[in-house]
């Protein structure tokens, strides 16, 4: 007698038991068995698992046949892949576009929002021609660019399930999101709703996440313009965008003294952790590109001694590397912003979001710490652009120790350029949050 074919194969459910919250929810999805159902939970709360416990129950009553997994990035294909082949669901995270097929002997396919959108046809046919459960994995990215959204609407409005996850609610913008429903804020604006959340608060109180202390830093930028006008401006004060824009490039360049003051700092921090009775503390830097993450990368090579874990998300072997800084003990691992979302390494202690990306962060729950305006039980924005600002315990955020002090002068692109930055803190207590500058400030930050 022949084998059974992937397809007639019973899978059984993990072994590993299911958290309080994934339980909830699942049992959520299983009683109304939507087509469409969007599950927020913190980073670390374990949505892949969520997923793919919703993915086998599916299999098993036989309501899909098949799955693809659309994610943000190459590398959390490969961490897809793996984590499903861990509960005996075979995915393909090699599957090209070009090739149009994959082997029978895989359930589904991994993808990225990118490869959707340049051939959503492709994957229409690949959906309407079996029934099939949709991840969209960070689902906010389906906003990233008009073509992403309208890829992903065009390949699987056909769908038998789809199943949306996120760490962060989103607003409605210029671009929305297909299969999502919103809902009119108290500000008018439109806000994504979630069939199931679990947010920060719960799960410090479930002792799935860490307590955070937050520490940000500040200071004066100056530069000259290309027709010799100098030009200062305050880290975390109004500006316009422009003078923005040309101060943290000046604050976070790499070649200057700032940057690397405030690796050194967080270095100590780490070795702190280290000595304190958790000697397997890591640290992560986010940089905004990999140029930088590279001379980043050479910088923590001269403070430490030891060269850290590079990730790049366009480079082969980035899951294989995460995964090895996870289990192992190196220091520090330095990776992009977009390889930042999908990275599970519990060891981690310290963090530096080098990077002037804006990160508007949602707080359910206002007792539990959070940023802006608004009364006890209100939902409240967070309009702090820093890593994870208002995910913090109850314990008070103090200012560092260490005071970095730098200058620089040299050829840039429009002249020359100096910084001096400051540390400054803010000190959240019973959820209320002050700060010395204003909440819309950016922020290079450190986390611990």
């Amino acid at each position: 007698m022949s084998a059974p074919t992937p397809q007639a194969q019973q899978i059984a459910p993990s072994a590993r038991p299911l958290r309080a919250w994934q339980r909830s929810a699942l049992a959520r999805y299983l009683s109304a068995a939507p087509q469409d159902f969007l599950a927020v939970a913190t980073p670390g709360a374990g949505k892949t698992a969520f997923a793919l416990r919703v993915a086998t129950e599916l299999l098993n009553d036989r309501v899909i046949d098949a799955i693809t997994v659309v994610a943000p990035t190459e590398h959390l294909k490969y961490q897809w892949a793996e984590s499903a082949a861990g509960v005996g669901i075979a995915i393909d995270p090699e599957f090209r576009n070009s090739t149009g097929a994959t082997s029978s002997d895989y359930r589904g396919i991994a993808v990225t929002y990118a490869g959707v959108a340049s051939h959503p046809l492709l994957h229409r046919a690949r959906t309407d021609n079996r029934r099939t459960l949709v991840i969209l994995d960070e689902v906010h990215h389906a906003g990233d660019a008009r073509s992403w959204g309208d890829g992903v609407k065009e390949a699987f409005d056909g769908a038998a399930r789809r199943l949306t996850l996120t760490g962060t609610p989103f607003r409605s913008d210029d671009n929305p999101i297909p299969f999502v429903d919103y809902l009119p804020d108290s500000d008018g604006s439109l806000r994504s709703r979630a069939d199931h959340s679990y947010g920060y608060a719960e799960a410090l109180a479930d002792g799935v996440v860490r307590p955070v202390v937050f520490l940000a830093y500040s200071g004066t930028s100056s530069w000259r313009t290309s027709a010799g006008e100098e030009m200062s401006a305050r880290l975390g004060e109004p500006m316009t965008a422009e003078q923005t824009a040309r101060a943290w490039r000046t604050a976070l360049d790499p070649a200057g003294e700032w940057i690397p003051a405030v690796l050194a700092a967080a270095d100590r921090r780490l070795n702190a952790h280290r000595d304190g009775g958790m000697p397997d503390a890591g640290g992560l830097v986010i940089a905004s590109d990999q140029t930088t993450a590279r001379a980043y990368a050479e910088i923590l090579t001269r403070v430490t001694g030891t060269a850290p874990v590079l990730v790049l998300s366009d480079e082969k072997g980035a899951s294989a590397r995460i995964a090895k800084f996870a289990e192992s003990d190196d220091r520090w691992m330095v990776a992009v912003r977009m390889v930042s979302e999908g990275v599970d390494v519990p060891r981690l202690a310290v963090g530096v979001y080098a990077t002037s990306a804006s990160t508007p962060l949602f707080s359910p729950r206002p007792s539990a710490g959070s940023c802006g305006r608004g009364g006890r039980g209100r939902r409240r924005r967070c309009s702090c652009r820093a890593f994870r600002c208002c995910w913090g315990s109850r314990a008070s955020w103090r200012p560092s120790a260490t005071t970095c002090s730098a200058s620089r002068t040299g050829p840039t692109s429009s002249g020359t350029t100096s910084c001096s930055p400051a540390p400054s803190a803010r000190r959240t207590s019973r959820g209320r949050t002050r700060s010395r500058s204003p909440p819309s400030a950016r922020r290079p930050s450190w986390t611990s």
